[in-house]
């Protein structure tokens, strides 16, 4: 039995490859608060001091993202008092128009009232607003559906159109494959003492049992998958099966992978397929919705990260830190394709969901 690692060779390409036309969001009504900040701060120190503000302040916070270039958190606030205490917290205020209730009460609404296929939306605290995208398919009655809903929402939010269909991709290639499919192995894990790996639950839903060469010999059998809703599965080696916690870089290298975290906006991180490989890029959005011919996922992570057919079901991460598995996206990676947009389950979410720890 060979030894598995995080080989994100193999998969579902991103359950949404589309390419979006170039859009311009609304600039904010103000800018951040003068002043510089304490001291710089890595990804990690950034998200626990944004747990800790938004708990401390509460309605006062709406949002928050990471300044990678400058080391610096920026935390979105509505008034003067919030202003101080983030700035005494070694944080960058930046005064905005909207409350993080007024931002949750538009994605409310969205996922009630517009989960239209070929659609999807995140909070974008750079902007302080809800961003939409709609792919080609929203037009007709679908498109007056979401006009009608979005209008009802006002400023809280801004539509982008892109060029391609966001939809699923089911590709041959050499990784895990199942019978009809190919997918990426995402992270290795233990779930009750037994080996495993996580994968993509539109991947868990269409192979029940996986080999690691076209029509070889069953390695691993899919335990339980989930999709829609949200998009993860995981999968049992059938045999003893060394299972190192490690991500393949594609260079003859791999990275080590000892934990989980929550991502955070403006967060450099990594994501490796068996289509394109090794790519780099940043968080640019939380809790994400998007909305598949198959139905709604919810709560993912949202990246400018590229992405190809293939490349669906690898893994997200920072380091030795594991943040997703890719769900879907938009763009290609090649050097004139339009704006790049992926998405990602939230590999914490999926732990959680199957009683399992990283391998």
């Amino acid at each position: 039995m060979k030894s598995f690692r995080v080989s994100v060779r193999a998969v579902l390409a991103g359950a949404a490859v589309v390419a979006l036309t170039a859009v311009t969001l609304a600039p904010q009504q103000a800018q951040a608060a003068p002043g510089p900040v304490s001291a710089t701060l890595s990804p990690l120190s950034a998200q626990r001091l944004a747990v800790s503000l938004t708990d401390r302040l509460q309605d006062s916070v709406a949002g928050s993202y990471y300044d990678d270039g400058a080391g610096a958190l920026v935390v979105n606030v509505v008034d003067r008092t919030a202003e101080k205490i983030v700035r005494a917290a070694g944080a960058r205020p930046q005064r905005v128009r909207f409350t993080q209730a007024r931002l949750d009460s538009t994605l409310l609404a969205l996922n009630e009232r517009a989960a239209i296929p070929g659609t999807a939306w995140v909070q974008d605290p750079r902007v302080n607003r809800v961003v939409v995208t709609a792919d080609p398919t929203v037009t007709g009655a679908k498109r007056a559906q979401l006009d009608k809903v979005v209008s009802g929402l006002g400023e809280t939010v801004t539509v982008r159109r892109i060029s391609t269909r966001l939809t699923r991709f089911i590709e041959g290639g050499d990784a895990i494959w199942g019978p009809n499919a190919r997918c990426s192995l995402g992270f290795n894990v233990k779930q009750a003492g037994k080996p495993g790996f996580l994968t993509a639950g539109h991947c868990g839903n269409a192979v029940a049992t996986w080999s690691d060469t076209q029509g070889g010999a069953q390695i691993a059998r899919t335990e339980a998958s989930t999709f829609p809703g949200g998009d993860h599965a995981i999968a049992l080696y059938t045999a003893a099966a060394e299972a190192p916690g490690a991500v393949d870089l594609h260079n003859g290298r791999s990275q080590a992978i000892t934990s989980v975290g929550a991502a955070t906006v403006g967060e450099a991180v990594q994501r490796s397929g068996s289509t394109t490989g090794l790519h780099g890029g940043k968080v640019t959005g939380l809790n994400a919705t998007v909305n598949y011919e198959q139905g709604q996922v919810k709560g993912l992570i949202q990246t400018d990260v590229c992405a190809e057919p293939g490349d669906s079901g690898g893994p997200l991460f920072d380091g030795s830190k594991a943040l997703g598995l890719l769900s879907g996206g938009s763009g290609s990676c090649g050097l004139l394709s339009p704006s790049k947009v992926t998405y990602y389950q939230p590999v914490q979410a999926a732990l959680d969901a199957y009683g399992a720890s990283l391998g």
